[in-house]
């Protein structure tokens, strides 16, 4: 890539523009009964949860996120090879999310999507990922992960950074 910032426009998330990427995790699908005497509606199975390394174990977090100024700088993505890691919001705004696939020496080009309310999602291990990234105010968030030891991070600095900018209307 030349030294020029690459633009890219984030994309609305649906199951099926992220799907090769990981899960979308929300209530507009078909995996729903009631239980409870009909008293509940219960969303089944909506993500995969790994936990593979010494010691892992699932563990459940809450992530206090501060918004980034727009167009974003992507500089750096990570990725956490022992452990899934799923995000889901606390309460109704969007925010963003970059994924890379992995191209054998480090990510490939991002991709972006913006969540819309009440969407969260779940990128299986090794995902090259952004970090989380709120939309104009902070935001709160589930994050269910993997505990253990051993080095579950790992960072990787582009050379040269992305630009992602929000779709018109934001």
């Amino acid at each position: 890539m030349s030294g020029e910032m690459k633009r890219i426009v984030a994309k609305p998330l649906t199951r099926e523009n992220f799907a090769e990427f990981g899960e979308v995790i929300d209530t507009n699908c078909d995996s729903h009964y009631p239980i409870n005497a009909g008293k509940c509606e219960r969303y089944h199975a909506l993500a995969r949860v790994e936990a593979a390394g010494p010691d892992g174990h699932v563990i459940i977090n809450i992530f206090k996120g501060t918004p980034y100024p727009f167009p974003l700088k992507l500089s750096m993505v990570e990725r956490h090879p022992f452990g899934s890691q799923a995000f889901i919001p606390l309460s109704p705004r969007p925010y963003l999310v970059v994924v890379c696939h992995d191209i054998g020496d480090g990510p490939g080009e991002p991709h972006a999507f913006v969540a819309a309310p009440g969407q969260g999602v779940n990128y299986p291990r090794n995902l090259w990922h952004g970090v989380l990234t709120p939309i104009g105010e902070n935001q709160d968030f589930v994050v269910v992960d993997r505990g253990g030891t051993g080095p579950n991070l790992e960072e990787f600095h582009f050379s040269h950074p992305y630009e992602i900018v929000l779709p018109e209307g934001f």
